[in-house]
């Protein structure tokens, strides 16, 4: 009696989930394979940093990528900025090289919830690694156009959950962060475009809802698949 309860009950689920149902980690792995898809990348970046009265900071950056865990930043103006770096290797190892102090500090767990050269983003959000290794995802609502996740980290995180929301082409279109205390705090919308065979996120606009200050990425030029060396990942080159 209890097997053909069981059964029913399996029967029941399968007439009532419909054809082609994706799991949250489906879902979440589908946009790793179109964001991560190159073998690498080199980007120049022009960051617009506003504050709550409207005044602009401009900085330019370079952004190397390798994979889905190597990834280097460098400012490359203004003068004041130029070469402070931030570097992303595998295992959860990030160093940050300030050129003034002229020495590299690796990035300790307890302080990655601070923020990079006074943009909006944390060493946190600029680890290079993928949503799936990063996060567990539950799908919380989903419609034709779009997908709705909810994501905690697998490690320790300052966020107590980001909000996900992805399109129905499995892009990223915006990021919610909330704190330990389930406030949300802080914003990313992204504006992908198609490059040959890849997407990449053109613009990504970071805003913190409680300094009311955003950090503004656009993409001015962008390279896939050079063959970049292993060597620009590196303590000595983030110092060059």
């Amino acid at each position: 009696m209890k097997t053909k309860h069981l059964l029913l009950v399996l029967i029941t689920f399968l007439l009532v989930m419909p054809l082609g149902a994706q799991t949250a980690d489906q879902i979440l792995d589908k946009v790793d394979q179109l964001t991560s898809a190159p073998k690498d990348a080199k980007q120049t970046i022009r960051m617009v940093l506003t504050d709550r009265n409207g005044r602009e900071q401009v900085r330019n950056a370079i952004i190397w990528q390798k994979g889905k865990d190597k990834r280097l930043i460098k400012f490359t103006s203004p003068a004041s900025y130029k070469g402070i770096s931030f570097l992303s290797l595998p295992n959860d190892v990030m160093y940050v090289y300030m050129p003034a102090y002229g020495k590299e500090r690796r990035i300790a767990s307890s302080v990655r919830n601070q923020k990079f050269a006074g943009t909006d983003l944390t060493y946190e959000d600029l680890q290079a690694k993928s949503y799936k290794d990063k996060y567990n995802a539950r799908l919380l609502k989903k419609d034709a156009n779009q997908f709705v996740l909810e994501l905690t980290s697998k490690e320790r995180s300052q966020y107590s959950k980001v909000i996900l929301t992805v399109n129905k082409n499995y892009l990223p279109v915006k990021a919610e962060f909330f704190n330990r205390g389930n406030q949300k705090v802080k914003e990313l919308t992204f504006n992908f475009v198609k490059s040959g065979n890849y997407w990449y996120a053109k613009v990504i606009t970071a805003k913190d809802l409680k300094t009311k200050h955003s950090t503004r990425m656009e993409v001015i030029s962008t390279q896939f698949d050079t063959g970049l060396s292993d060597n620009i990942f590196s303590i000595r080159f983030m110092k060059q």
